[in-house]
Formats: structure tokens, sequence, C-alpha cells
């Protein structure tokens, strides 16, 4: 109970700014100081999320699919190339900056070639959310990789440690801050890399329903989509935080006692 009131406390500033925002969209729609069809009333996206429900969902799951693929491809490309580099310092110099200039590619300007190489189905927007997610997840092990204590691998090689061995007792799990600081980064990245390759080659999917309702000008859809491709940005992010915690229980604790030393405090 304690740790519920903990959190309400802590999260009440955010849906109180929320619910102003909310408000604040109101009263521009009922003042007319913006035309409707510019900016729909939040009761306008209401009905409309409601009436088109069953086909936002039917796109929604072909969003989520190409970003789950995409992710879960993404972090292990990403996983794989941490580890050559860590291994390989020679390697580090080779690919790591050209990882920062795939970075660099727009991704407006990326989509459109691959719909060319591959067609309109999956595959292309799957390859843009790979693109789009791996670089966090890499540079958060890279990053966790050179962090690790020296002192904790001299110790294993005393021990006769194999590499294999100081891998993955000391360096993973001393890397899994990291590694979920980039993950939850390309959770929010891999929904809108998504939607953006829908929008430039696609039957189906969020993208492309939203490239049809802005075409027949209903805005208050459009806004409906809009707020559906948030939802699921934050449920994809929630499930990492999930994923989180059960990796990391220790993780949990600490900051469960951090929030009772600084409740001390205040009191």
């Amino acid at each position: 109970m304690r740790e519920r009131l903990e959190n309400t406390r802590r999260n009440w500033p955010a849906l109180c700014a929320f619910c102003l925002l909310l408000l604040l969209w109101w009263g521009l729609c009922a003042s007319g100081l913006v035309p409707s069809y510019m900016l729909p009333s939040p009761q306008s996206v209401f009905l409309a999320f409601v009436n088109d429900f069953p086909t936002l969902m039917y796109h929604a799951s072909i969003s989520a699919q190409e970003a789950v693929y995409g992710l879960l491809i993404g972090v292990a490309l990403a996983f794989v190339m941490a580890a050559v580099m860590d291994r390989f310092q020679v390697m580090e110099r080779a690919i790591f900056p050209l990882m920062v200039v795939t970075q660099t590619i727009p991704t407006i300007a990326i989509a459109p070639v691959l719909v060319l190489w591959m067609g309109f189905g999956m595959a292309p927007k799957i390859t843009l959310v790979v693109i789009t997610t791996f670089f966090p997840v890499a540079v958060g092990l890279l990053e966790g990789f050179k962090e690790v204590d020296p002192d904790e691998i001299n110790l294993l090689r005393s021990m006769r440690a194999s590499r294999r061995q100081i891998f993955f007792h000391v360096k993973l799990p001393s890397t899994l801050p990291q590694f979920f600081a980039g993950l939850k980064i390309s959770a929010s990245y891999a929904v809108v890399g998504a939607v953006i390759s829908e929008w430039l080659g696609g039957f189906e999917g969020l993208g492309v329903y939203m490239t049809r309702v802005k075409k027949a000008y209903a805005f208050d859809k459009m806004f409906a989509v809009i707020i559906l491709i948030v939802i699921v940005s934050l449920l994809l992010m929630g499930l990492v935080d999930f994923l989180r915690r059960i990796a990391m229980p220790w993780n949990h604790v600490q900051e469960k006692n951090a929030a009772e030393q600084g409740r001390h405090v205040r009191m």
C-alpha cells in the first residue's frame, strides 16, 4: 500500500500536466480560435477512435508486428556487433564509424529505396526498423562493456576463467543497465520507424491508414491514429520496463530503498 501511495505521489504531476493539456485543447476548440478542420475537438477524436476501432486495431496489429520483428532483429544484430567490437579493437575502429553514418541518413529518404528493393510487403518496414533501433542498443552495450570493473576481470583471469566465462559472468550482467536504457530508446523508435516506412509504400498498417484519412481531410481520424501510435509505443516501452525488472531484480530493490531514504529525508 505504501509503495502504491508513493507511486501515485510521484506520478501526479504528470497526470495534472496531461489534464491541463487536454483542457487547453478542449478550450481552443470550444472557443472557436482554431477552426475544427485544423484542430478537431477531443470529443470528435474520441468518437472517431470508437467508430473506427476495429479498423484501427487491424492496422495497429500490422504496425506492431513490424515494430516487434524489427526490434528483435535490431537487438540481436546490436548484441553481435557490440560483442565483436569489444573483442576486437580493429573491428570497433572499422565498424563504429559506419554505424554512426547509418544514423545520419534520414529515414524518410531511405524508406523509398527499401520499398524499391524489397517491394510493398513487411520486409522494407522491418529493415527500416532494424536500421533505426540497433544503434542505441549497440552503443549502450559497447559502453557497458568498457565500463566493467577491470579488477573483476583480473580476478576471474587469475582463476583461469575463459573469455566466454568472463563475458557471461562479468561483462554481460554489468552492462544490463546500459542495455535496457538503449532498448527503451529503441522501443520508442520502433513504432515510429514502422509508421514512417508505411507512409511511403504499403497496403496496410497505421501509416497507410494515416495517409488515407489525410487525403480525405478526416483530421479527427488522423488524430485518433496519432493517439493510437502513442499508446502502442508506450505499451512497448512498458514491456521493456517489465523485462528490466525481471532481468535486474536487484535494481528494483535499490530504487525502492533510494525512494524510502528520500522520503525519510523529506520528513
